[in-house]
């Protein structure tokens, strides 16, 4: 049974997300959750048991999230492998718009903080990005068949690409600069196009 988008519990899930990304997972307190998303504290408790278990719920719902709106991104209809690949980089630059804190990952932003103090929030956000990672691989794996590169290994180029937009959205928070994680993807662009055009040239020498 789908759950009601507005329901309290939602709100709380949603305002978590925002507040995280603005300002980290230790400044938000339960108070600025439940202020943001306009319910009482007898209903976050009626929900859930901490501020943990929110952030919990938070990163899963933001996984979910992220895994329709990649699933259902206008690359996906491109019929050739490559282009959906090059459509993908293409539209996580196109993501990179507004402030900061509308376009960086909760998950990589929670599991910064928490790592090490927080293991079940971090590994519930170490789950959303993992779920991610699972949709690069299949776009790469399926480049890789209609266009093979020798000893490139799908899963590992996935990793990569997930390290630079991770590493961009934490660069352009520390410069307070969105150009900067813009061009990054860029140059990712351009390093992906050039490993699969090798092998595009040698074929047509042959």
């Amino acid at each position: 049974m789908a759950e009601n988008p507005d329901s309290s519990r939602t709100r709380l899930v949603r305002a978590t997300i925002d507040l995280v990304r603005a300002n980290g997972y230790a400044s938000t307190r339960v108070e600025d959750v439940c202020a943001a998303a306009g319910v009482t504290k007898g209903s976050f408790f009626h929900h859930f048991a901490s501020k943990e278990d929110l952030a919990i719920a938070a990163a899963r719902q933001w996984g979910e999230g992220a895994v329709q709106l990649f699933a259902g991104a206008p690359y996906m209809s491109e019929p050739d492998p490559l282009a959906r690949l090059l459509g993908y980089l293409r539209f996580r630059r196109e993501l990179i718009s507004g402030h900061i804190r509308e376009w960086s990952c909760y998950a990589g932003t929670a599991i910064q903080e928490t790592h090490e103090t927080h293991p079940a929030i971090r590994d519930a956000c170490a789950g959303s990005i993992d779920a991610h990672l699972a949709q690069v691989t299949q776009l790469i794996e399926a480049a890789l068949a209609a266009r093979p590169v020798p000893r490139l290994d799908a899963e590992s180029l996935a990793l990569h690409i997930q390290a630079v937009l991770q590493g961009a959205f934490v660069v352009a928070k520390a410069r307070q600069d969105a150009q900067v994680a813009i061009d990054c993807v860029d140059h990712l662009y351009r390093y992906v196009e050039l490993l699969f055009s090798q092998t595009t040239k040698k074929k047509r020498a042959r």
